[in-house]
C-alpha cells in the first residue's frame, strides 16, 4: 500500500512542500478544500520527483493565489476569466484553478466551463493516471482522490480515458495517449484503443494549432520516434500527410539527430526536417497548412524541398569551397543537418559536414570600415567587395589580413585577383 504523505514528503522537497501546505491552510481558513492534481500526483506513484505542481480549489483560485502572495512574498499572474492564477516565488511556480466541470458543444470544440467540486474537476480530465488528486487541507493532508481508479491502472501501466466519448470531445488526446504510453512505457487499454482507432478521423475537426502543439511535445520527449512509430501504428500519422512514415529509417535518423554535434541540431525543428525529408514539395506545403507552421520552422521545411533540388550538386567530382558555401548558404541550419542524416552519399554528407563544420564560419579579416579606408566607395559595392573576399578566402587564395589588403589594392588598381 503506498503511503501518499511519505511520497509527498519524498518526492517534493521542503521548500515547496512549505508552500502547498500554507496555501492549504490559508484554503481552510477561507471555507475551501485545496487539492494536488494531475501529472503531479500520477509522478508521486511513479517515484518521481517534481517542481510542477498544480492545485486546484473548490472555490476562488485567484482570491487564494493572492493570500499565499502576500505570506510569502510572492508574485501572482491572475486569469480572472479562466478562474485561474500563478503563483510564483524563486524558482517555483505553482499554477491554482478554480475546480470546474466541463461540456462541449459539439466534437472538437473548446469546452464550455463553470465552477464544480473535485470530482467534476478529475472528471474533464484526458486519462485514469491524471484524475487522481490529494487533499492538501490541514485535516485531510494525504488523502487519495481517484474516483477513476488512476492508482491501479498506474500499477498495471494502463492508458486508458474515462469515458467513450472522450476522444471525440478532444481530439488531442489521441496524441497525447501515445505520447504517455510511450513515454512510460505503458500499453493503451484495450477499449481505449479501440476508441482511438474509431476516432482517429475526429482530430480533422481540431484546429492545426492545437495538434502543432501536441506534436511540438512529444518532440520534447527523450526518444520521439517511439511516439511516431506508435503513431504510424494506429493510423494517426497520416492524419498529417498520408506519405509520413513512422518507421526503422525515421527512428534511426532521429537517434543519429541525438548523438551529433548538438549545435548543427535544432532540436524539434530537426527532427521535424527529418520527418518530411520523404514528402514531395506540395506535401510538405499542405503539412505546413495544415499544422499552421510559421517563423524559423516553416522556413526551415520549405528548405527541404530546396535543398534536396541542390543535393546532386554536391557530388560534382570537383567543388571548389565557395561553390559548396554558394549551394548551401541560404538554407538553414536545420534543414542543412537533416540532410547529413537522411542522405545515402558519402561524398554529399562530406561536403554537408565541412560545411557545418568549417565553411559556414569562414569571415574576411577585412570589415566595411577597412574597405572604406582603403577606397572603396560606399554602397553595394562594399557588400560585393566582402563576398568577394570571403570567397576569396574560402578557396584559400588569402590566408591572412595583409593578404587581404593586398588583393583589395589590386582589384582597385584593375589588377586581377
Amino acid at each position: 500500500m503506498i503511503d501518499v504523505v511519505k511520497e509527498i514528503e519524498a518526492h517534493l522537497s521542503q521548500y515547496l512542500l512549505g508552500i502547498i501546505k500554507e496555501a492549504g491552510e490559508i484554503a481552510v481558513d477561507k471555507g475551501y478544500n485545496l487539492y494536488v492534481v494531475g501529472g503531479v500526483v500520477r509522478d508521486l506513484f511513479l517515484n518521481r520527483s517534481t517542481l510542477d505542481v498544480d492545485l486546484v480549489l473548490e472555490g476562488d483560485a485567484p482570491s487564494l493565489a493572492q493570500e499565499l502572495a502576500r505570506c510569502r512574498d510572492g508574485r501572482v499572474v491572475v486569469h480572472s476569466r479562466f478562474g485561474t492564477a500563478t503563483f510564483k516565488k524563486d524558482e517555483i511556480s505553482i499554477d491554482i484553478v478554480t475546480a470546474r466541470s466541463e461540456t462541449y458543444s459539439r466534437p472538437g470544440a473548446l469546452p464550455s466551463v463553470k465552477p464544480g467540486t473535485i470530482n467534476d474537476d478529475l472528471y474533464r480530465r484526458d486519462f485514469t493516471i491524471n484524475a487522481m488528486a490529494v487533499c492538501i487541507s490541514p485535516e485531510r493532508f494525504g488523502e487519495l482522490i481517484d474516483p477513476h481508479g488512476g492508482k491501479t491502472d498506474l500499477i498495471n501501466g494502463i492508458i486508458k480515458v474515462l469515458h467513450e466519448k472522450s476522444f471525440q470531445d478532444d481530439p488531442t488526446r489521441i496524441w497525447r495517449a501515445i505520447r504517455y504510453e510511450q513515454r512510460l512505457d505503458f500499453k493503451l487499454e484495450p477499449a481505449t484503443e479501440e476508441l482511438l482507432r474509431r476516432d482517429v478521423d475526429m482530430m480533422d475537426k481540431v484546429s492545426g494549432d492545437r495538434i502543432r502543439h501536441e506534436i511540438e511535445r512529444i518532440l520534447n520527449e527523450e526518444q520521439p520516434e517511439k511516439a511516431f512509430r506508435r503513431a504510424d501504428e494506429l493510423g494517426v500519422l497520416q492524419k498529417l500527410s498520408p506519405s509520413l512514415k513512422g518507421d526503422d529509417w525515421m527512428a534511426s535518423s532521429f537517434v543519429k539527430a541525438r548523438s551529433g554535434n548538438p549545435e548543427s541540431s535544432s532540436g524539434s525543428a530537426l527532427y521535424m526536417a527529418i520527418s518530411v525529408w520523404i514528402l514531395s514539395e506540395d506535401e510538405i506545403e499542405s503539412f505546413i497548412e495544415l499544422l499552421r507552421f510559421s517563423g524559423d520552422t516553416a522556413r526551415v521545411l520549405r528548405d527541404i524541398s530546396g535543398l534536396k533540388r541542390v543535393l546532386p550538386s554536391l557530388e560534382a567530382g570537383e567543388l571548389a569551397p565557395s561553390a559548396i558555401w554558394r549551394l548551401l548558404e541560404q538554407y538553414r541550419l536545420p534543414a542543412i543537418k537533416a540532410a547529413t542524416l537522411t542522405t545515402n552519399s558519402d561524398i554529399i554528407k562530406r561536403r554537408l559536414d565541412c560545411y557545418l563544420a568549417e565553411l559556414r564560419f569562414v569571415a574576411p579579416a577585412l570589415g566595411g570600415n577597412d574597405l572604406k579606408r582603403l577606397g572603396v566607395k560606399q554602397g553595394k559595392e562594399i557588400g560585393e567587395m566582402l563576398l568577394a573576399l570571403k570567397v576569396a578566402k574560402l578557396d584559400g587564395n588569402v590566408t591572412t589580413k595583409e593578404e587581404e589588403e593586398a588583393l583589395v589594392k589590386r582589384w582597385l588598381g584593375g589588377g586581377k585577383g
